[in-house]
């Protein structure tokens, strides 16, 4: 058996299709995680939930913005925006499988010693704290008032954790880290305007992996989401969105048994401009 980690597919299931046939991934022997952003910008998103779908226990997804934005889209909450490609999606006949099925993946995965999120970890988290926190946000996710919480999701404030956060603030701090996370102070203080390579950083933040006294420092972790950043000189991060909704590719981390990590990647040709 194997285990697979992919990186931002984003509605791309033709680069999806020849990365699975690439890496040879058998439903009944190997084991796949998605770093979340399964959908939106391009252009066959259902057919990437269909496909990862009937995989069943063989695949684990977990959630990024932009599927977080696409149930909110999809319980009329948000409308869809100039560069949302979540037509598909809200005409089809399966509708209420696929926000079903979504609502239900997990917001943080620890699996065969791997931390898997879609964006980043806040400094002040220990592992246990982080997957507590997720779940959370997946109780509510998973139950009737999921809506309800899809309206108070969006904003940037509380722009840091605090112990003592409570209610829909408590909540959207977390989505925030663990969805939108790229640069942050060594306080935790999250920045959320800057999309540029990890030397871009704006004065006062860091790469979320560089801050001096993360707990989770030592963890591998596995997260996508951030397209510019080139894989970081480090054992313990494993950055898997290489672009592939933007024409550069979509890759696969692949744990052997023996520990080695072997990466894999198709090429992608989107038309997509990034924004």
């Amino acid at each position: 058996m194997a285990c697979y980690w992919i990186g931002d597919i984003q509605g791309c299931d033709g680069p999806l299709g020849q990365l699975l046939d690439l890496i040879d991934f058998s439903p009944s022997r190997d084991h796949l995680v998605v770093l979340g952003d399964l959908i939106n910008r391009g252009p066959s998103s259902l057919a990437v939930l269909r496909r990862l779908m009937a995989l069943e226990g063989s695949v684990q997804c977990v959630l990024g913005n932009h599927d977080l934005h696409g149930l909110a889209v999809s319980c009329g909450i948000r409308p869809t925006g100039p560069m949302d490609t979540l037509d598909g999606l809200l005409q089809a006949s399966d509708r209420s499988r696929w926000t079903t099925w979504l609502r239900h993946q997990p917001m943080a995965l620890w699996s065969h010693g791997v931390l898997s999120v879609h964006a980043g970890v806040l400094p002040s988290w220990s592992l246990s704290q982080t997957l507590a926190l997720a779940r959370e946000v997946e109780d509510v996710l998973r139950g009737p008032d999921w809506p309800a919480f899809m309206g108070q999701m969006y904003g940037n404030s509380p722009s840091a954790w605090h112990e003592d956060l409570q209610g829909w603030d408590r909540l959207r701090v977390v989505v925030n880290a663990l969805t939108r996370l790229r640069f942050c102070t060594a306080e935790g203080e999250m920045e959320f305007n800057t999309k540029e390579a990890a030397d871009k950083a704006p004065e006062g933040f860091l790469p979320w992996f560089d801050v001096p006294g993360r707990r989770t420092a030592g963890t591998p972790i596995a997260f996508g989401h951030w397209s510019t950043l080139r894989q970081p000189d480090r054992a313990d991060v494993w950055a898997l969105d290489t672009g592939c909704v933007w024409g550069g590719q979509l890759s696969a981390l692949r744990l052997q048994h023996d520990g080695r990590l072997d990466r894999l990647c198709v090429p992608c040709a989107q038309a997509q401009k990034p924004g």
